[in-house]
């Protein structure tokens, strides 16, 4: 778990977004994100989906990113790419501090003192001809 606050994560997020997203061209356009909501109901996605996981593919969020991007489709092309990145960055940063299954793997630094272990002559396999 990170040290830091939503808030802090939230601005970093943000300013990283806006150095891969300089334009407002940039921002994904309504008609891709309604693709990809899509493309997440289709059989093929649904029964991968099934067979990795046990359930069905969950696409709700993918509407809900069309539905945001629609409401704002009135809105100034900066005003619309701040909004989109402000929605993005806070999505990453909560994903970022919550809890998830990567929490029990610990950030190694250094490698592990005396791993492989050595090996000796008789720890090799005879090469046996026969």
């Amino acid at each position: 778990m990170s040290n830091i606050d939503f808030e802090t994560a939230v601005k970093q997020e943000e300013a990283y977004l806006r150095r891969v997203h300089p334009t407002p061209e940039d921002i994904p356009a309504c008609m891709k994100l309604f693709d990809d909501f899509l493309s997440c109901n289709i059989l093929g996605v649904q029964f991968k989906s099934l067979y990795r996981y046990g359930h069905m593919s969950v696409c709700g969020h993918k509407l809900d990113e069309f539905k945001f991007c629609m409401s704002i489709k009135g809105l100034h092309p900066e005003e619309k790419r701040d909004a989109w990145i402000r929605r993005r960055a806070e999505w990453w940063a909560r994903r970022r501090l919550e809890k998830s299954s990567e929490d029990i793997w610990d950030f190694r630094t250094e490698p592990l003192k005396d791993y492989p272990p050595a090996r000796t002559d008789n720890s090799r396999p005879s090469a046996t001809i026969g």
